[in-house]
């Protein structure tokens, strides 16, 4: 018996003749915030675009609760509660914060329960109530990235998945979005974490792997991997 929501089995991932992903497994079980770290170009984003349905493998398997969806079409692993805010937050600039909210929303049926969904998403980002009739690309970098999150909450996810949510940001817009993230987990989210900031990333985390040109070099404990070598001089800066 598994308490996995997630599983990858022997990805393998290619652009062409490239392959991106070379036969990596990992899981993500139910309450956990799991952190995937590495460099550019380590396959971080396009492991999150195989789970999601964007790019379709070349072998292996992505499991959701034991249930194979890497042949499904991103929008049926949506209505799976599998959600992504994705890299460089990619809201609808010309649509206000509250159509942009109600995006998220697209697709499901609980028409009701969509009223109390903005309200936790107001609670949490106070500031995109204020500006719900505002354009969505006339907010700041920090602002637009709360609304991108929003947007995937809106889905009420199972599991939510991120990527690189502070790129761009200043070091305090970056520990604000971060405290959020602590509370929605706490909420009972579970989260995929995909973050140039490695710190603060393992800080959140249960867990970690370690990804480098497409293989998994090291998995553990965030507490360990804070605490390993090779991990604080190779991602945490220190010597």
């Amino acid at each position: 018996m598994t308490d996995a929501l997630l599983e990858l089995e022997d990805l393998h991932v290619r652009y062409g003749g490239i392959e991106a992903v070379k036969g990596i497994s990992i899981s993500v079980n139910e309450g956990e915030v799991v952190t995937l770290i590495g460099g550019n170009g380590a396959g971080k984003t396009t492991t999150l675009k195989t789970i999601s349905g964007v790019k379709r493998p070349a072998s292996g398997r992505v499991l959701i609760r034991g249930q194979e969806i890497h042949h499904r079409h991103p929008h049926e692993i949506v209505e799976l509660g599998v959600c992504q805010a994705p890299e460089g937050r990619r809201i609808f600039p010309r649509m206000s914060v509250r159509e942009n909210l109600e995006m998220g929303a697209y697709g499901r049926r609980d028409r009701g329960a969509v009223e109390a969904d903005f309200e936790r998403v107001f609670l949490l980002f106070p500031v995109l109530k204020e500006r719900g009739s505002q354009p969505g690309g006339t907010l700041s970098g920090g602002e637009q990235q709360m609304l991108a999150i929003g947007r995937a909450l809106m889905l009420r996810p199972q599991l939510l998945m991120l990527d690189e949510p502070s790129m761009g940001l200043s070091p305090l817009l970056t520990h604000r979005i971060f405290e959020h993230l602590e509370e929605i987990h706490e909420q009972g989210t579970t989260i995929l974490l995909v973050e140039q900031n490695a710190h603060l990333a393992l800080n959140l985390a249960d867990r970690g792997y370690v990804l480098e040109s497409g293989v998994i070099v090291l998995e553990d404990s965030a507490e360990r991997l804070l605490g390993n070598d090779e991990v604080r001089k190779a991602y945490l800066g220190e010597r």
